[in-house]
């Protein structure tokens, strides 16, 4: 018997090209992958605000992973079709369907909850797929090509 491991949730979206960024992590990891995300991110075409957002929605999957998926996660960037993709899944208890459906945005004083909720309003898509083996959240950001960026004057 060995102590190898359990293997993270399998996805089923191909990936066409190499991964920008393939990693597990832990609470120990977070800050981390957090600069590493921007890094990617950024080399990948986001900028300004829209790579600040990509960036502070993948913080939040991440931290979400940590604190309700069992303490750790597995994090997958890549750039496909134009649009920049981060997988972010963990091997928690799911999330309920009350909180999965529910979109409108958490109270003020609310200390908790704003994950989701954050994750959805900065990315330009967000898909759930969640049960009692884990959850894995994908999020996407359209990324400027060279082809449609505009010439500076």
């Amino acid at each position: 018997m060995t102590n190898a491991e359990p293997d993270p949730p399998r996805t089923v979206v191909p990936i066409e090209s190499a991964p920008l960024l393939a990693q597990a992590f832990d609470q120990a990891q977070v800050t981390e992958l957090r600069h590493s995300v921007t890094s990617c991110a950024h080399a990948a075409g986001l900028g300004g605000q829209r790579l600040d957002d990509f960036v502070l929605a993948v913080n939040e999957l991440i931290t979400n992973a940590v604190r309700h998926g069992g303490g750790r996660g597995w994090l997958r960037l890549w750039r496909q079709s134009g649009r920049l993709l981060c997988e972010v899944s963990d091997l928690g208890h799911g999330i309920s369907a009350h909180r999965l459906n529910d979109r409108s945005r958490p109270a003020p004083e609310t200390a908790g909850g704003w994950g989701l909720w954050l994750a959805r309003e900065l990315s330009d898509t967000m898909e759930v797929e969640t049960g009692t083996a884990g959850t894995l959240v994908r999020i996407s950001a359209t990324v400027s090509t060279p082809e449609t960026t505009s010439p500076q004057d």
